[in-house]
């Protein structure tokens, strides 16, 4: 004979059973597991007990699916929302926000680095992730079994920010920090430009103060190697002096309508270099450059030495396949590099057969000059790719290699509509190219590097340039400009990317300019250095940026 109290027991060990196994059955699978849900929650203790009660309380049918789907999500959700959540059976929780928080002394600026990208020290996950103001780590969600909560009562640290929303929390007491000495780690977290500031920035000479005493001029901080990727470094120092360029990526609401991480990262990027309230003199592309892996699918990674010429033509044509609205759009990358080229290609008549043999009717565009066929197309260009002369084979009296010298204009007649290069590649033909649309900005290419049966050779000739006041329409024929516009045909020399070292290995670095004093700098992973205009013109030249003058 059970007492009236076991039989009281049973039954609401009963109801409660029941009430589980309907919650299993109207509780939505996850599409993953995640081993780490059962080993630390994201959500305060008291809103899981208050949706708890809720949901039992509520109507069966409703409550029960709604209650648990909030479960579901708010694991992962921001615990910042505030909205009222009585329609899912639960009670609305407000955040305390005080001014007085007696821990911010403790806030240690001198470790806080935002560079790298925002995951969870413990659980890896970039969900809900907050960043501790006094050893610079970052952790996942505030609630009372969260890894900050956790670190809050292990460590004694007190002081956090939410890496997405910029909210800054005193944990283990949950209340909200409202207190404008924080700004400067909210800047430092996310830069942020007016389009006044961005106007201004060619006419600021001022420098700025790290924390650690160091000065460093805003656009001219060194970026961090961080393995075999000072190609990546070299590259974007050069892109960051196209002004347009610069100027459309300090501005995040240019690109908010795009969905592509590296728009995002680049422009992250920008904003840091060119900001002038940095805690320290330089800036690690860390992030940016996992965008690259993840888009390239590991073409260009860290660890792996690659080349700047052709890492910049993917990442502009990259840049500009995912900020076009169309499928035939424009973009800030054509509206900067975009030239045009006719190309006029000579077959001769002996493999014009093998050509209609393989299914081309040979009259696209053509027309039969004497024993050759003509072709003449126009083609459109990122950057104009420069031979060099072949180096000498011998040595001088004194036993050494010469190092020959050619001038800029001489390889540039490659480009003059007559000089005919000879190409065996998809077919044997003779090739004519003219300019017939200069860009703002004009990327030359010198063709240094080329691979044989047996390993890549470097050609160490030396290319003389002039750094200001390149005028092409004397060296090239260039089309006639349009009624009422001027032919802009002079150019001013702003990067020129440098190989030191062997084939296959060595190194680069690049001189850009300082627009606001007209000044050159030398720069080398984060060695920045000022260097004379003559020095720039010594150099073995691998790839350089014009800008058309005005």
């Amino acid at each position: 004979m059970k007492t009236a109290r076991e039989e009281s027991e049973d039954a609401a060990d009963a109801e409660g059973a029941a009430k589980r196994q309907n919650l299993d059955q109207s509780s939505p699978q996850l599409a993953f597991e995640n081993p780490l849900l059962p080993l630390a929650s994201y959500d305060d203790d008291e809103e899981v007990e208050e949706r708890r009660d809720g949901d039992m309380a509520t109507d069966v049918n409703d409550g029960k699916m709604e209650g648990i789907n909030a479960l579901i999500e708010d694991e992962y959700d921001d615990e910042d929302d505030e909205e009222s959540r009585s329609g899912q059976g639960r009670r609305s929780r407000s955040t305390e926000v005080r001014r007085d928080c007696p821990y911010l002394d403790t806030v240690n600026r001198q470790v806080l680095d935002f560079d790298f990208e925002k995951f969870c020290s413990v659980s890896l996950s970039n969900l809900n992730v907050y960043a501790c103001l006094v050893c610079g780590k970052y952790f996942q969600g505030r609630g009372p079994k969260s890894h900050a909560y956790t670190h809050s009562l292990e460590a004694g640290h007190h002081v956090y920010i939410n890496l997405c929303t910029e909210k800054v929390y005193c944990l283990p007491d949950g209340y909200e920090v409202i207190d404008p000495s924080l700004d400067d780690i909210r800047h430092v977290l996310n830069p942020r430009f007016s389009r006044e500031n961005v106007i201004q920035i060619d006419q600021n000479r001022q420098w700025s103060r790290a924390l650690d005493g160091s000065d460093y001029l805003p656009g001219m901080v060194g970026l961090n190697n961080i393995k075999e990727t000072d190609f990546v470094n070299v590259t974007i120092q050069s892109l960051m002096r196209v002004t347009p360029l610069r100027n459309f990526f300090l501005i995040p609401e240019n690109y908010a309508h795009c969905k592509s991480q590296l728009v995002h990262r680049f422009g992250e990027l920008t904003r840091k270099i060119w900001h002038a309230r940095n805690f320290k003199g330089q800036v690690s592309p860390h992030e940016f450059l996992q965008a690259v892996m993840k888009a390239s699918g590991k073409t260009y990674r860290i660890g792996a030495q690659s080349d700047p010429v052709r890492f910049i033509s993917w990442l502009l044509q990259t840049l500009h396949r995912d900020l076009r609205r169309s499928k035939k759009g424009s973009s800030i990358i054509h509206q900067c590099f975009q030239g045009e080229l006719e190309v006029v290609k000579e077959i001769h008549s002996k493999h014009i057969g093998e050509i209609k043999e393989n299914g081309d009717n040979g009259n696209d565009g053509g027309n039969e000059a004497g024993n050759a066929f003509l072709e003449t197309s126009k083609m459109p260009f990122l950057m104009l790719g420069l031979d060099l002369p072949p180096p000498p084979l011998f040595k001088d009296i004194m036993e050494k290699n010469i190092i020959p010298q050619v001038p800029l204009f001489n390889i540039l007649k490659k480009f003059d509509g007559e000089t005919v290069i000879e190409v065996v590649r998809p077919d044997t033909a003779r090739m004519r190219y003219r300019v017939t649309k200069l860009p703002q900005y004009l990327i030359l290419h010198m063709l240094r590097f080329t691979r044989n049966n047996f390993f890549v050779e470097k050609n160490p000739t030396l290319v003389n340039f002039p750094v200001k006041n390149l005028e092409l329409k004397d060296y090239i024929p260039l089309p006639a400009p349009k009624d009422n516009e001027k032919l802009r045909s002079k150019y001013d020399l702003i990067a020129n990317i440098v190989h030191d070292g062997k084939p296959g290995g060595g190194s680069y670095r690049v001189f850009v300019q300082r627009k606001s004093e007209e000044l050159w700098y030398e720069m080398q992973d984060l060695h920045v250095s000022e260097t004379l205009p003559q020095m720039v013109a010594l150099s073995e030249a691998y790839m350089q940026i014009y800008e058309q003058q005005q």
